[in-house]
């Protein structure tokens, strides 16, 4: 089983761990939401200055907390695509430079393939084949997992992603940021059949419904459009709970309806989600009643492995580890990169 010390500098937490196999010996997160709170959102270079700042720390906290020496690490790992430039150059420049310094290997590790990760934190014996369902701030997709390294992209938002029409959607309403926790807050408070908002379905050019891609830029210009409404018939207060819970509830059927017809269209009897939306109550609650009404398995990794950490990082480095895999020190950051492409990484 390797043990693997693993960085994730991805956007805007600062974040060290360490793994051994499919267990977390510490996993450390620096968090930077007050600091782009006052903006509204992430802004790259207070982000990158940030990690710059904190990572030192972070490392030797990690280190600390699992109780081990260097002798005890295996290999180092750090988020280096996709992602905020300036951010992860900081994580993969120190995780090579600790690499040299204790003659370990170095390992590159795409960020989405760590929230595929996340789940066999929870669920050790989970193995492919299975479904994947990551939704976060950046990505929205429907991923089928074969095996480490091999993934085939079934589904995907055709604009923004969940988490991203959810900070949108707090911005209009002047919830703050970040909007995901917020929303899901207030949505429990109100009507979610108040108001019948767009699912955002995809048409396809011979006809009919793309049944696994997604669309949020028309919901999110929907809620808009609303709000405008409200405010020009004299409404006021808005109904911010019940504007809350049809967004949610909108987004969550949504989501659930296409994982449920993509595990099924492909014979998966496994559905693991990942990501930070991973964490909202509404699409927990519309996963859980679709799986058990179809029988079928779905995985929710702990509330904190949903967010960026480098606990999951840790987790698909120790997997490329133990295969055999080792990134070179010429290895680059890349802010795109599609996951099918996640063993070029490697020598």
């Amino acid at each position: 089983m390797k043990t693997v010390l693993a960085l994730e500098t991805s956007c805007d937490e600062t974040a060290a761990a360490v793994v051994r196999d499919r267990t977390v010996l510490s996993n450390i997160v620096a968090s930077q939401i007050d600091i782009h709170r006052r903006y509204g959102g992430v802004v790259p270079e207070v982000a990158s200055r940030a990690h710059v700042e904190n990572l030192g720390a972070v490392v030797e906290a990690a280190l600390q907390e699992a109780e081990v020496t260097w002798g005890d690490i295996d290999g180092v790992a750090s988020t280096c695509a996709p992602g905020l430039v300036g951010a992860l150059m900081v994580g993969v420049t120190a995780g090579k430079t600790l690499a040299m310094l204790h003659d370990k290997p170095f390992l590159g590790i795409h960020h989405l393939e760590g929230h595929i990760y996340a789940s066999y934190l929870s669920q050790p014996e989970l193995q492919p084949p299975y479904l994947c369902l990551l939704v976060s701030g950046g990505h929205t997709s429907l991923i089928h997992v074969q095996d480490c390294g091999r993934y085939e992209m079934l589904g995907k938002t055709r604009d923004d992603a969940a988490g991203e029409a959810f900070d949108k959607v707090a911005r209009l309403l002047e919830l703050g940021y970040p909007g995901g926790p917020v929303i899901d807050k207030l949505a429990a408070l109100g009507d979610r059949t108040a108001f019948k908002l767009p699912e955002g379905n995809i048409s396809l050019p011979g006809g009919g419904i793309h049944p696994y891609d997604s669309s949020f830029s028309g919901l999110k210009t929907a809620v808009l459009r609303l709000v405008q409404s409200l405010k020009d018939d004299g409404v006021d207060p808005l109904p911010i709970n019940d504007l809350c819970a049809s967004f949610q509830e909108t987004v969550a059927k949504g989501l659930t309806k296409r994982t449920m017809r993509c595990a099924q269209d492909y014979g998966l009897t496994t559905i693991a989600i990942g990501g930070g939306v991973a964490a909202n109550s509404g699409l927990r609650q519309h996963l859980a009643a679709a799986a058990a009404a179809t029988g079928l398995t779905v995985l929710f990794p702990p509330l904190k492995y949903c967010t960026d950490n480098a606990a999951m990082i840790g987790c698909a480095a120790a997997d490329h580890l133990e295969r055999g895999h080792q990134s070179g020190f010429q290895l680059g950051t890349r802010s795109r990169m599609d996951l099918a492409e996640v063993m070029t990484l490697y020598a």
